[in-house]
């Protein structure tokens, strides 16, 4: 009875987190799990985990935007993505110092994430215990994003979503009390807070806006707490930081290109454009990499599925607060459904729905308890199927954690360690894993080596190419620019130098090549290495 009644306060607005216990008890439980989350993404960091092409271009970007200005690609101003994470890279860089070394660097920013997720951690402790009082369902929320093996991976990467998601949290965690009757002091001044938290996670990635303006929109719409008016400064607070960024593009020259990125990245969004992700032509089909993952990320999976009855006892039985977190859930399921059926979907995606599922399913577990306090036969049934659920889904990700983090994957590190020793600087590489656009291959040697798709013996002869390298693992999946038989066909004209196997690239191998037409016997010149398997 006790518990419904809290619940009944919630309902009511009039559940407050301020008596000293229960501040003590979340500041410590908060900073639990930030040591605890970056502990264990930190362990084996870069052994574990090769590099993947998107970190060393955002590794890129984030330097050019170091030396001052729009971050930059190759072509001109970065647009593509708004730059507040590169901002944050560039600032990482001054205190941490760059590194020539593409996949040294990638490590370090690595880190970057790695505090980034910590945060998240610590925030999603405060925001369940703001919103339900209940210890078991901060500790429940906490430990299923500590351990969940794919969010441990995705924060382990230098890419977008995990900052995303920490602006995303931060912005809730502010918005949420405002839910209550009567609004706390300084409303006004919260929503705005609120606002600018949630225009940070868009100025890191466009599509936050789906996950912060289009569950403000819904509740304004439904005339949901926090009430229209501070919804409408939340979501001005929201837009400004992006609004001014595109001022600043326009003022100083360059919004026609600006204009182009946002445009072909709206067209990818909505699969008018299918060049990357899972329904992109000749990509292998969801279902086979869910399949080959399932050992890996069967509790994410699994924590998924009950996602909507989360849902719908946020909405049936949860209070304004409830509610709000609930449009959070639903938004996030949407995007990524329309993702699935005819956008462009892409696999680092799903954690914008992971870490939503979490708050969901860690809010309504006081709310399910409340609706059985009249039926105690059935609480305790349910409460030892949830326990043993629970129980199962930690030790799960506990063996799936300790299983890729005691396996090493660095192809790329090891290859890029022999090529300094053994491949003259300069040397021309061909390689073809990229598909439409320059693969991992291109961007972990540029600087340091010629790098093309140099196919043809008219290529290789005019561009001097004597080494080839293939992640056999792309090719095998469809990915690379041939198919292969054709690579094994151009591979086995030369004499393999190194090879090295890991989960994510499989066997990633570098071969000395003859030129075509050259005497037998002529291959890579100033090679003596002997072929080496790592």
């Amino acid at each position: 009875m006790a518990l419904a009644t809290r619940m009944d306060q919630a309902r009511k607005g009039l559940t407050r987190m301020d008596s000293p216990p229960h501040v003590r008890f979340t500041a410590i439980l908060a900073a639990v799990a930030f040591m605890v989350t970056a502990g264990l993404r930190l362990v084996r960091l870069g052994p574990s985990a090769d590099v993947f092409v998107d970190e060393i271009i955002y590794r890129d970007v984030g330097h050019s935007a170091a030396l001052g200005g729009f971050p930059q690609a190759d072509n001109g101003p970065f647009f593509l993505h708004p730059p507040a994470f590169f901002y944050l890279e560039a600032g990482w860089e001054q205190v941490f110092r760059y590194r020539s070394d593409p996949v040294a660097d990638v490590d370090s920013m690595r880190i970057l994430n790695v505090l980034l997720a910590a945060g998240t951690a610590a925030l999603l402790v405060v925001l369940v215990m703001r919103v339900t009082r209940s210890r078991v369902a901060a500790v429940v929320a906490v430990a299923l994003f500590a351990l969940d093996p794919y969010s441990i991976r995705q924060n382990d990467r230098v890419m977008l979503e995990t900052s995303v998601m920490f602006w995303v949290v931060a912005g809730f965690l502010v918005l949420v009390p405002l839910t209550r009757r009567p609004p706390p002091a300084r409303a006004r001044i919260r929503a705005c807070c609120a606002g600018l938290l949630f225009g940070l996670a868009v100025l890191t990635k466009d599509q936050a806006a789906l996950l912060t303006l289009l569950p403000l929109a819904i509740a304004f719409v439904l005339n949901w707490a926090p009430g229209r008016r501070l919804l409408l400064q939340t979501s001005a607070a929201a837009v400004a930081p992006y609004l001014g960024y595109a001022v600043v593009v326009a003022a100083t020259g360059h919004f026609a290109a600006f204009w182009e990125a946002k445009t072909s990245g709206f067209g990818r969004l909505i699969g008018a454009v299918q060049d990357s992700g899972f329904n992109a032509p000749g990509a292998p089909p969801l279902s086979s990499r869910l399949t080959a993952e399932m050992s890996d990320f069967g509790p994410t999976y699994a924590l998924l599925a009950f996602g909507p009855v989360a849902l719908w006892l946020l909405l049936r039985r949860g209070g304004p607060a409830e509610r709000l977190l609930g449009l959070l859930y639903g938004c996030a399921a949407l995007t990524l459904a329309y993702a699935l059926a005819g956008g462009t979907l892409e696999e680092q995606a799903l954690y914008l729905l992971v870490v939503p599922t979490m708050i969901a399913l860690a809010v309504a577990l006081p709310l399910a308890a409340a609706g059985l306090a009249g039926r105690p036969a059935m609480s305790r049934r349910m409460r030892t199927v949830g326990a043993v659920l629970l129980t199962v889904s930690l030790l799960t990700s506990c063996v799936s954690y300790a299983t890729i983090r005691s396996q090493t994957d660095s192809g790329y590190a090891r290859l890029l360690a022999y090529m300094a020793v053994h491949v003259p600087r300069g040397s021309a590489v061909t390689a073809f894993d990229g598909g439409s656009q320059p693969g991992i291959t291109y961007w972990a040697l540029r600087g340091q080596y010629r790098v093309g798709i140099w196919v043809t013996d008219g290529q290789r002869v005019q561009e001097g190419v004597h080494y080839l390298v293939i992640p056999w693992k792309v090719i095998s999946q469809g990915y690379g620019d041939i198919g292969p038989a054709q690579a094994q066909a151009l591979a086995g004209q030369g004499r393999l130098l190194f090879s090295t196997a890991g989960s994510t690239y499989g066997t990633l191998a570098l071969y000395a090549l003859p030129l075509p037409g050259a005497a037998p016997g002529r291959l890579a010149p100033a090679s003596s290495a002997a072929s080496h398997a790592g």
